[in-house]
């Protein structure tokens, strides 16, 4: 009996042992990770606890704690998104250069026409520079500017830092410097029948045009302690400009004039402009011609004319209309005559005001304005 009952209960006890799972003990790694996912977890709780944010870079508060100034020009920029941060700071570390380094647009625009296109007329041997040197004539941003961080505050605000290498930007600037002065010396090195031509004027206009993107870029070397010396400035080559357009002759033809009115009326406006009037064969020649008609208005006793024109300025040698012009106007009077001599009086006015603005425009295209 006492046997069968402790058979049982061994029997009971092996059962109850089988059913419990074993107990296990985490591996040393396990414990690790565990402890250091508890300290993190610690860690974050507290400084949301205590409301602390992360701690900014040093080079959010001075660029140059972390970027050497010997070595880098370095300018921060913040903004609510990592964009934003990364465009204010690139115009921070333009905005450190000054206006001196400012090309104004309409000079871009040309310099652009110049080096991308090389749309001056006969002017193939114009060479062309690499898109990157040509569009940073704007500075709008500065070749070899780059963003080397980025911050964000744990809330709304990001911050960028900019830097420019010193030595790669004199090293490139110095590049875009000579590359540009070979651009000035195709264009101004013509044969001297050529250089007193329109196409000598927009020659000398263009160069000046670079010299100015080039003395932008002397600039921006003087400001990082790396002047260049003896770069030619663009007066030279607008007042060569202006002294080709005063050496450029202009012939005036009119068909149907009376008593030389509208030739005069012509000459005025190119002797106004700097021009030479007439000569002998030249090139330029203002080919214009009147037609007058007399006009009958029912039910009106007056006499009535219409006068027409048309003028082209034409260049001869490459028999292509430079600048065309022309409208028409009613006069009326007592008489025929003095109609006639009415339309002529307001041709006179209108050339001496219409023409003489549209000619100015004309030259204003060869001869862009200082910036």
């Amino acid at each position: 009996m006492w046997r069968v009952v402790r058979k049982r209960s061994l029997l009971l006890t092996r059962a109850d042992n089988k059913q419990q799972p074993k107990s296990q003990v985490p591996s040393p790694k396990s414990l690790h990770i565990i402890i250091l996912l508890s300290l993190q977890l610690l860690f974050f709780s507290t400084c949301v606890a205590n409301g602390k944010a992360p701690v900014a870079p040093n080079w959010v508060r001075d660029p140059y704690t972390v970027y050497s100034r010997q070595t880098y020009v370095a300018a921060v920029g913040f903004g609510s998104s990592r964009e934003a941060a990364e465009k204010n700071a690139l115009g921070s570390l333009v905005a450190f250069f000054g206006q001196s380094i400012q090309v104004d647009e309409k000079l871009l625009d040309t310099y652009q026409q110049v080096i991308i296109n090389g749309n001056i007329s006969g002017s193939s041997d114009v060479t062309r520079l690499d898109t990157t040197i040509t569009t940073s004539a704007g500075m709008d941003t500065l070749t070899g500017a780059e963003i080397a961080d980025v911050w964000h505050n744990g809330k709304d605000e990001y911050y960028a830092v900019s830097v420019l290498n010193r030595a790669n930007t004199v090293r490139l600037y110095l590049q875009m410097i000579q590359a540009n002065q070979a651009v000035i010396e195709n264009l101004v090195n013509i044969p001297e029948d050529e250089r007193v031509t329109f196409d000598g004027v927009t020659r000398y206009s263009s160069a000046a045009v670079i010299a100015d993107v080039i003395t932008s870029y002397g600039n921006l070397l003087s400001v990082i302690g790396s002047p260049v010396q003896g770069l030619k400035t663009s007066d030279s080559y607008r007042l060569e400009a202006l002294n080709i357009i005063k050496a450029i002759p202009v012939g005036i033809s009119v068909q149907n004039d009376r008593a030389g009115r509208i030739a005069g009326a012509f000459a005025g406006v190119f002797s106004g402009a700097g021009f030479i009037s007439g000569g002998n064969d030249p090139r330029y020649v203002l080919d214009a011609a009147v037609t007058l008609e007399p006009v009958d208005l029912a039910g009106n006793q007056n006499k009535f004319t219409r006068i027409t024109l048309k003028a082209n300025l034409v260049d001869t040698y490459l028999n292509a209309v430079l600048l065309p012009y022309d409208f028409n106007s009613r006069e009326g009077h007592v008489s025929q005559t003095e109609a006639d001599n009415r339309a002529y009086t307001a041709a006179e006015r209108r050339i001496n005001e219409e023409y003489a603005a549209l000619l100015a425009d004309f030259l204003t295209r060869l001869l862009p304005e200082r910036q």
